[in-house]
């Protein structure tokens, strides 16, 4: 096996343990009103440490519910208790012996018809995206990312992310050299995303779909391997 396919190989298996958590936290039922975001992060980290011996994680954990799911990574809205109709998305970074993942996925705790329309829009976004990607050898960070947009806005959504994804590798991607909007899907990145890296390997990719409401006061977050 190459390098490229046995770096592949273990970032896939560390995606495949980062959906089984997401499984043990539903079936914990730790997303559920009256809880705030900050109790349930700290949830996810203690259930990854004792079922899935996890104890780093490359990024932080992120609960984001009701109006605080329009925002973004590195924003910092106040703590917020989870409401019974609420849309809440889970970011999750977990490390897995050496190899980073890195999984969202968005819950709707009512039935509220245009928050369960967006849940199952994120999924069919996110696979049309990469479908794109997949048949378009060559193509940038910004054109992925432009991409992104417009299928959004297609399907009646604002793109809410200032970003579409980054790269990911063993543990931690975040220290490579060079620029790192190259690394990023994003308007600035002109570069192919075929290109290799500063250490000259293959890049592997995250695909983020963040979905908003035409009137921004609720949102959705989809992530995983691209």
């Amino acid at each position: 096996m190459t390098e490229d396919a046995t770096r592949r190989a273990a970032l896939i298996a560390a995606e495949r343990q980062a959906e089984a958590l997401l499984a043990a936290i539903e079936e914990a039922k730790l997303i559920a009103a009256g809880r705030d975001e900050r109790f349930i992060e700290d949830a996810i980290y203690a259930l990854a440490e004792k079922q899935f011996n996890v104890a780093r994680h490359w990024h932080k954990r992120i609960v984001r519910s009701g109006p605080n799911s329009v925002t973004i990574f590195s924003d910092k809205p106040p703590n917020r208790t989870v409401e019974a109709d609420d849309v809440v998305y889970v970011d999750l970074g977990p490390v897995f012996e050496e190899w980073e993942a890195d999984i969202g996925r968005t819950y709707v705790l009512g039935n509220h018809p245009a928050k369960r329309s967006l849940v199952r829009d994120l999924e069919r976004i996110f696979e049309t995206v990469q479908a794109h990607f997949h048949a378009s050898p060559g193509i940038t960070g910004a054109d992925l990312y432009a991409f992104a947009q417009a299928e959004a806005a297609r399907s009646g959504w604002i793109f809410g992310g200032t970003i579409a994804g980054h790269i990911i590798s063993e543990f931690g991607h975040t220290l490579l050299p060079g620029d790192k909007d190259r690394n990023r899907i994003n308007p600035l990145n002109v570069y192919p995303m075929s290109d290799l890296d500063s250490l000259g390997r293959v890049r592997h990719w995250i695909l983020e779909i963040h979905l908003l409401d035409p009137s921004r006061t609720f949102g959705g977050f989809y992530e995983r391997l691209l």
